[in-house]
């Protein structure tokens, strides 16, 4: 976009053609459903996880999050692309699981419910609790992408753990290494940056797309409208990506990630042992892995390191 003309186009393009035709919001009930969806799209999302007093106390602590983030970047450069940030890739933690907000999330039966019954098995793990926002002023796409890889040699972070040694099987083979569970603390328009999912990629082991290379019906393939007090569930091998922030207002959109039972990655510490002490006996059984050392004191605060 290069000015006001140029935006004001875009707006209108995406008030008239933005969105996933047939786009399902499941009740909390519809659980068989909600894992036909996962299994076949990548991603399914379902209403009412959250009552209004929760997602009024989480849209306003990820907007005190947001705060501190924004504190330290005047100019709005984000860490995910031009006011686009991660909330994970924000924190000296990598996580926000230090923050009630997050761990409020970490308590909801549905979401156990949820995620249970997508992995088969209750033995699932917490790997972090994150998410993203966008500001205002995120003009730009931010370009299709997989948020978990094969393992390679000299590859830039101790995630993307999986390796056949025989070449034969990639992560895209398997049942699903992960489940990311995104939170949305307020409505999600077509202009306020909802994320584009492109529906059965998951499974795919086509090269992804360029900005410059990805077709127009790729860029429409957003998820929206969809209400607040909703949960988003992905599969992260799926084909997905941020898009414009045509609104007055912030969108974020929080998350847990959760490793299947047989699925392992290096976890960084998110949480002190005093406010683990604080959860359920079901919370503390997912975040086991992500306490800090009763010894330790957890560092938190913001930062703009990459994610």
């Amino acid at each position: 976009m290069t000015g006001g003309s140029d935006v004001a186009a875009l707006r209108a393009h995406l008030e008239a053609n933005t969105g996933i035709k047939g786009l399902e919001i499941l009740a909390p009930a519809d659980l068989k459903h909600a894992v036909q969806l996962f299994r076949r799209d990548g991603f399914v999302v379902i209403a009412d996880a959250l009552d209004s007093d929760r997602t009024g106390f989480l849209r306003e602590g990820c907007r005190q999050v947001a705060d501190d983030i924004l504190a330290l970047d005047q100019d709005r450069a984000g860490n995910r692309g031009s006011h686009r940030y991660s909330f994970g890739g924000s924190s000296l933690t990598r996580s926000q699981l230090h923050r009630q907000e997050w761990r409020m999330m970490l308590e909801l039966p549905l979401v156990d419910t949820v995620v249970t019954a997508i992995f088969e098995s209750p033995d699932y793990r917490l790997r972090a609790a994150s998410g993203d926002f966008c500001l205002p002023g995120a003009v730009g796409y931010q370009p299709l992408h997989s948020d978990v890889q094969d393992w390679r040699a000299g590859g830039k972070t101790l995630f993307s753990a999986f390796h056949d040694p025989r070449g034969q099987l990639t992560i895209r083979d398997l049942p699903c290494p992960y489940v990311c569970v995104n939170f949305l603390p307020q409505d999600v328009t077509r202009l306020n940056g909802p994320t584009r999912q492109i529906p059965g990629t998951q499974h795919s082991r086509a090269r992804i797309p360029s900005l410059a290379d990805e077709p127009e019906w790729m860029r429409l393939s957003t998820v929206c409208p969809a209400p607040a007090g909703a949960i988003m569930v992905r599969d992260v091998r799926a084909w997905h990506g941020g898009t414009p922030n045509l609104s007055d207002h912030m969108r974020a959109i929080p998350n847990l990630e959760f490793y299947a039972p047989w699925f392992r990655e290096p976890v960084t510490p998110g949480i002190s042992y005093s406010d683990f002490k604080t959860l359920s006996e079901r919370a503390q059984a997912l975040a086991r892995f992500c306490v800090a050392d009763s010894s330790e004191t957890l560092r938190t605060g913001p930062t703009l390191r990459a994610p």
